[in-house]
């Protein structure tokens, strides 16, 4: 008999796991302590944008006509506990208000709360990104707390989700990761991912911390594989070179590939940033902080390319020592194209440091206006790319939507004040934008 799965927390992670593990076939218990998620999610609804998710969960959520009603919600944890199999945490770990640490607190609260509610075997699942070590500490918390004691054992199974992509890389993940201690936690989790592992999914099988170092490390090297083409850039700047036709060049070599070597104005997210800087803090309770010396470059060449695009964009619009009287159009709000989270999104920071500076500016993002306006209200949003650049001395392009490449030079060219576009993010064809006569620049390329 297949096991029953429980999701515990049904944010970003959750809601698409939860989701997921019911198109996979199994039958789902969320759980959540915010009831108007609870209350959206049992519509087949979802309080973010990801491409797919919805129609996922309108597919299984009990109550729906035509779903196969193999996904339920809840906030009460006794009935987790008594339904659940599997239990999958998939709780927030954010930063740490004023430092650098990963703050455990949800993860914590979610592991002792469904702990002492555990009065048969099962098997809970970290999925959150945790510090190393943690693990080790939940699981004796665990036998501590839950009425089974010892037949209840924890596992950890990093999740490696692109927003944008989630459905996609929970059903079908480029690598599964299990950290386990028992032959008996093997076997759950293989027959939970049974399907993608037949499709061809790798199954690594690991002892706790790796399982724990695998999520952080990867965040790690793609964060300072992206900081170094934007240092590249910097050097491309003061040598006369073209960064895009370099990363090119370096692209065509099998050791290094062409993935993440886009110049621009860095990456952000609810992830990478804290993820590398949590990385950071705990390899310096271990005594290793030697050992990632560099993330803080890879932090700092990142945070540098924000203030970079906002001395590119005064100095585009001849202004001295601030933009007054200036108005600035700005194509993108969230961290990233294919989602509407603005977390640390070095759009919107770009944006409100050239508001500080007395800009007008108005922004206009495909999904991310409604929390863009929750998080930076004092901007100007405008409905559509042509509305938000009308009267424009210069448009900034830092959100890579599919969109925004396929705009119109020449529609755009009658409703700004003057034809000049800052590409951020290097994806702009700069030919049809000259052609229709703009002064195109980006970072790290020459400018004619």
């Amino acid at each position: 008999m297949a096991p029953k799965i429980t999701v515990i927390g049904t944010g970003y992670l959750g809601a698409t796991h939860a989701a997921a593990m019911a198109e996979l076939g199994f039958e789902v218990l969320g759980l959540d302590v915010v009831p108007e998620k609870i209350e959206l999610l049992s519509k087949g609804r979802v309080p973010m944008y990801e491409p797919g998710l919805e129609d996922l969960l309108r597919k299984h959520v009990a109550g729906i006509e035509g779903s196969s009603g193999r996904l339920r919600f809840t906030m009460d944890w006794a009935e987790v506990a008594e339904f659940g199999d599997v239990h999958f945490v998939c709780v927030n770990t954010p930063q740490k208000h004023g430092e650098y640490a990963c703050d455990m607190s949800y993860v914590d609260s979610a592991m002792e709360s469904l702990a002492r509610e555990l009065r048969r075997p099962a098997l809970v699942v970290g999925k959150s990104t945790v510090p190393v070590g943690s693990a080790e500490r939940l699981a004796a918390r665990i036998t501590e707390l839950a009425p089974a004691g010892p037949e209840v054992e924890l596992a950890w199974n990093p999740e490696f989700l692109r927003e944008g992509f989630a459905v996609q890389d929970t059903l079908h993940p480029d690598r599964i990761v299990v950290g386990i201690r028992s032959e008996a936690a093997e076997r759950t989790l293989r027959e939970v991912y049974a399907t993608p592992v037949a499709e061809g999914s790798p199954f690594v099988v690991t002892d706790f911390p790796t399982a724990e170092l695998v999520k952080t490390s990867a965040n790690s090297f793609l964060a300072t594989k992206i900081s170094f083409i934007n240092a590249m850039a910097e050097v491309c700047e003061a040598a006369g070179g073209d960064v895009v036709k370099l990363a090119e060049a370096l692209g065509y070599d099998e050791r290094i590939g062409n993935k993440f070597l886009r110049a621009g104005i860095g990456f952000g997210g609810g992830c990478l940033p804290k993820d590398i800087r949590a990385f950071m803090a705990r390899a310096g309770e271990l005594g290793a902080d030697q050992a990632l010396t560099f993330l803080r470059e890879v932090d700092s060449i990142n945070m540098r390319r924000r203030g970079h695009m906002v001395e590119l964009a005064r100095e585009a619009v001849g202004a001295d020592s601030s933009f007054l009287g200036k108005r600035v159009a700005v194509l993108g709000a969230t961290f990233k194209p294919d989602s509407d989270d603005v977390r640390d999104s070095p759009a919107l920071n770009v944006a409100g440091q050239i508001h500080l500076q007395g800009g007008q500016v108005t922004v206009y993002d495909p999904k991310g206006m409604t929390n863009a306006k929750r998080l930076f209200p004092t901007l100007g949003y405008a409905d559509s790319a042509l509305e938000a650049v009308r009267g424009a001395d210069v448009v900034l392009h830092l959100t890579e939507w599919r969109e925004f490449r396929e705009l119109d030079p020449a529609v755009l060219g009658a409703a700004v004040a003057r034809r000049l576009v800052l590409d951020g993010r290097n994806a702009l064809d700069p030919s049809p934008w000259r052609a229709a006569g703009w002064t195109y620049r980006a970072m790290g390329r020459p400018r004619a």
